[in-house]
């Protein structure tokens, strides 16, 4: 799935495109890239037409576009980006991609954005941007989605005392997107490798200093992370001219079974996780006492 850094570098190249410019028309070629607007996918297309997108955000891993008044009341087009959603700028006169699923023209006749999805497991939807409980507004569907590390009114403080208390494994806590967001599984491995510190560190034994080294780690290697264009594993993962991250090139931890830590020489060790994998270095990241699952 895409994180922070990969959603942020989609996030930028959609703001340099679409931002300002009138939906024309948008035409739905899958009902599955809908399946989340549950009124349709004709009331999807009906209710962008005409509209102007103000503005692209994020929260997280989460991306929405801000659309101006509508006859509902302020709201936003929310993407799912799933396992292989790619939200594509284009001349209009491109063939159509194999998995193209959204197409959306503009009133000025330039480059159209694409929503393209091999998988079908991401879509985009409409929503009435509501009050969050990290502040601001965010569409209905995200509003209890914590602010992230990267962003500016992020308070660190309050962040690593959320974690305190959650009571569970430190790795756990980090992917809980109601405590922070933007978190996901190849950016906790890495903060965690970075902080010195073992995935299933019960966050109750946690200190208040490591609370803020591992999360400040986590900052640090998202922001590397997104100065490389994000993580790529395959052709899925492209930013919206089709390109790939090369930040995967840099990984101190995750994916790296057996092979020597950078720092210490141990070879890496792979442990199961949540339907997943965790990786760390025996040495580096001892295994606590008494460790969550």
């Amino acid at each position: 799935m895409p994180e922070l850094p990969e959603v942020e570098v989609v996030r930028r190249g959609l703001a340099d495109h679409v931002l300002d410019r009138k939906i024309a028309a948008v035409t739905v070629a899958h009902p599955r890239a809908v399946r989340r607007h549950v009124a349709g996918g004709d009331d999807f297309a009906a209710r962008l037409a005409g509209r102007a997108i103000t503005g692209v955000r994020r929260r997280g891993k989460y991306l929405w576009l801000d659309l101006d008044g509508g006859a509902e009341g302020d709201d936003a087009v929310l993407a799912h980006l799933g396992m292989s959603g790619q939200m594509l700028v284009t001349v209009e006169d491109r063939p159509d991609e194999k998995h193209l699923r959204i197409r959306f023209r503009f009133a000025d006749g330039g480059t159209e954005l694409r929503f393209v999805d091999q998988r079908t497991f991401g879509g985009l939807s409409v929503h009435p941007l509501v009050p969050a409980a990290g502040g601001g507004l965010l569409p209905e569907p995200i509003a209890h989605i914590a602010r992230d590390p990267m962003d500016p009114a992020f308070d660190l403080d309050d962040a690593v005392a959320a974690i305190r208390r959650r009571r569970t494994g430190l790795k756990r806590a980090l992917l809980d997107q109601t405590v922070v967001s933007g978190i996901g599984n190849i950016y906790a491995d890495e903060a965690l490798w970075r902080a010195r510190l073992h995935w299933a560190r019960p966050t109750e034994a946690l200190t208040r200093k490591q609370g803020r080294e591992v999360l400040t780690a986590a900052t640090e290697v998202m922001a590397a992370a997104l100065a490389a264009g994000g993580t790529s594993f395959d052709a899925l993962y492209v930013n919206v001219n089709g390109a790939s991250g090369y930040f995967d090139r840099s990984l101190d931890v995750y994916g790296q079974e057996d092979r020597a830590c950078r720092r210490c020489g141990t070879p890496i060790r792979r442990d199961p996780f949540m339907n997943r994998s965790s990786f760390s270095c025996p040495r580096c990241q001892p295994r606590p006492r008494h460790p969550h699952a």
